[in-house]
């Protein structure tokens, strides 16, 4: 069965830039589109569903398990292009998302953009203990071992995609705030999901605010 690009649109919604988008990946691919105007689409022999970002209601996110595949959703004025500025990444580099990592690679090599890995990382619970501010030694060493960890998880990808040009950026943020920071300066932000879950706070958060689409890709 030839996989597609499914754009899942509401022309009474608006929808023209899913639709573009969905048009755009088609050609990145070598694949067809198929257009449904329902939501949830049925994934079926999907490759990549695109939809608008307007046509997921923020209580039916909450209750929505990871999709089948990855599923972009765009909204309906993107600051960016799909071809300028750079793809951006969530990592978890404790428990790394592997079909995220291979997305996001695969999608900064089809435009030939730059891939910007971004980890967000805390203060280990040890720090709340100290009886004034934490010392900048302590600080860079904990920082030092959380930018070994997210070299360790892209090794691999680095080495299947050598032509991508990553930047890995290591940040003491939550995971959406980092990822809400850079979202203005991306053409695409991709996350992980564990299929069988529903979408948790870093997700709802970027469906919430992000201006630009937020790719969101099952376990």
């Amino acid at each position: 069965m030839q996989r597609v690009i499914l754009a899942g649109v509401d022309p009474a919604a608006g929808g023209r830039a899913a639709a573009d988008w969905a048009e755009d990946e088609a050609i990145l691919r070598d694949l067809p589109v198929r257009v449904v105007r329902a939501w949830p689409p049925d994934p079926g022999e999907a490759r990549v569903t695109v939809t608008g970002l307007g046509l997921v209601p923020e209580d039916t996110a909450a209750r929505a398990e990871a999709p089948a595949c990855p599923l972009i959703l765009v909204p309906e004025a993107p600051a960016r292009s799909n071809r300028t500025g750079g793809i951006t990444l969530g990592v978890d580099a404790r428990r790394p998302a592997d079909a995220a990592i291979d997305f996001a690679f695969e999608s900064a090599r089809l435009r030939c953009l730059r891939l910007h890995a971004v980890h967000a990382w805390a203060l280990p619970p040890s720090a709340a203990e100290l009886p004034f501010a934490v010392p900048e030694e302590d600080r860079a060493t904990w920082e030092d071992h959380e930018v070994q960890l997210l070299a360790d998880a892209l090794r691999p990808w680095r080495a299947k995609y050598p032509d991508v040009q990553v930047f890995q950026d290591v940040v003491l943020f939550t995971p959406s705030e980092a990822l809400l920071h850079h979202s203005p300066h991306a053409a695409l932000v991709v996350v992980g999901h564990r299929r069988g879950s529903a979408w948790g706070d870093t997700t709802r958060s970027l469906l919430r605010a992000t201006t630009c689409p937020v790719a969101v890709v099952p376990s």
